[in-house]
């Protein structure tokens, strides 16, 4: 799978710049992009700004705020002369280019300041949220200058599978897109009037990190892929390909909710993935939800597990909607009830025939 987004912000751009540049000789500030408040001049202004910043933080990793990146295309009086509408596609293609080098060079695991929703995002993240800008406001930008676009199907669903984790797929990617942002209509669907997109949850787990699966995520890993990481020996465990199809399939029936699903469990010390952890969905009507784990076998018996499942109880727990987290072991499997007693979780029951699997509850 595609493992930095560089290659679909070239291609949007490219798409963009495509569809535009038969009209650089119209009028783009006296005519309204689209449904916005803005003129189609303002909207290209708008694609490019977006692009220099989302490159700028993701080269600088910025962490707590966004970088103070803003671009001038007219500038003072006496100064250089005002950027022609085919001017203004060339930054676009410029700013691209600068946040296709940023997704390609930056590292796997850097991460910088987005405040939506779990305040950061990582290189295809911030790849993503690129191409949504672009291939939406050219769809804008040509409505209101009465210009034909129909974005690639593939980056739309690149957009969808990454950054709208909780939008259920349609036969259509690009109709998808525009009914997920308030664009257009899905028929058995409600109109959109306001969205956000979603980039993944990671928590810091000690020596670890969890890193949310995305919907592309989960699908390469079902389909025997790495999900887009570098695991280590033994890696992915079969629980971690079996959680992933159970999100792929969460997602393609619009009950995904993404801060309940996989997170793969990364080592801090060589960015090497040793596991899965995650929920077998969300809370239930109590607030309850169950917990489940594996580990690679090269990377059992140093902690990592308990260090995990603690970091991602505390994590639920915190939450109002979650009161309890349980989890099922299998009797006969002394190390997996070590990692959960050590977390905290206590026995209620035992289950299966004989009693073969042991219930634990741990309450906020």
């Amino acid at each position: 799978m595609d493992i930095t987004g560089g290659e679909q912000v070239g291609d949007a751009v490219a798409s963009c710049a495509s569809a535009l540049r038969p009209a650089v000789d119209r009028d783009w500030e006296g005519v309204a992009a689209g449904g916005l408040e803005w003129s189609c001049r303002r909207t290209a202004e708008h694609i490019a700004g977006d692009l220099i910043a989302y490159a700028g933080q993701l080269a600088g990793r910025v962490r707590d705020r966004y970088a103070p990146f803003e671009i001038v295309l007219d500038g003072p009086a006496g100064g250089p002369d005002a950027a022609g509408n085919a001017d203004v596609l060339e930054v676009i293609e410029t700013t691209g280019a600068l946040l296709t080098a940023a997704a390609r060079t930056a590292p796997r695991s850097a991460r910088a300041f987005h405040p939506y929703p779990f305040r950061s995002a990582d290189r295809v993240g911030f790849a993503a949220m690129g191409v949504a800008e672009v291939l939406l406001h050219t769809h804008d930008i040509a409505e209101g200058l009465g210009l034909p676009y129909e974005a690639p199907a593939p980056l739309a669903e690149f957009v969808l599978t990454r950054i709208f984790p909780h939008v259920q797929p349609g036969p259509d990617h690009w109709r998808t897109l525009l009914w997920a942002t308030g664009r257009g209509e899905l028929p058995g669907r409600a109109p959109v009037t306001e969205w956000r997109w979603s980039n993944n949850l990671v928590l810091p787990a000690g020596r670890l990190t969890l890193e949310g699966v995305t919907p592309a995520a989960a699908a390469d890993l079902a389909a025997d892929g790495d999900g887009g990481f570098a695991w280590a020996e033994g890696g992915p465990f079969e629980g971690t390909r079996e959680a992933a199809g159970m999100t792929a399939k969460a997602y393609q029936e619009g009950v995904h909710r993404p801060e309940f699903g996989l997170f793969v469990l990364v080592r801090a010390e060589d960015d090497r993935a040793i596991g899965g952890m995650g929920f077998h969905g969300a809370p239930d009507e109590d607030g309850r939800a169950e917990i489940g784990y594996d580990l690679t076998e090269s990377a059992r018996g140093h902690g990592y597990a308990t260090e995990a499942l603690r970091a991602l109880a505390a994590w639920a727990l915190a939450r109002q909607d979650v009161t309890s987290l349980f989890a099922t072991v299998d009797r006969d499997n002394a190390p997996s009830r070590g990692v959960v007693e050590r977390a905290g979780f206590r026995r209620v029951s035992e289950e299966g025939e004989d009693g073969a699997q042991f219930a634990y509850e741990l309450r906020s």
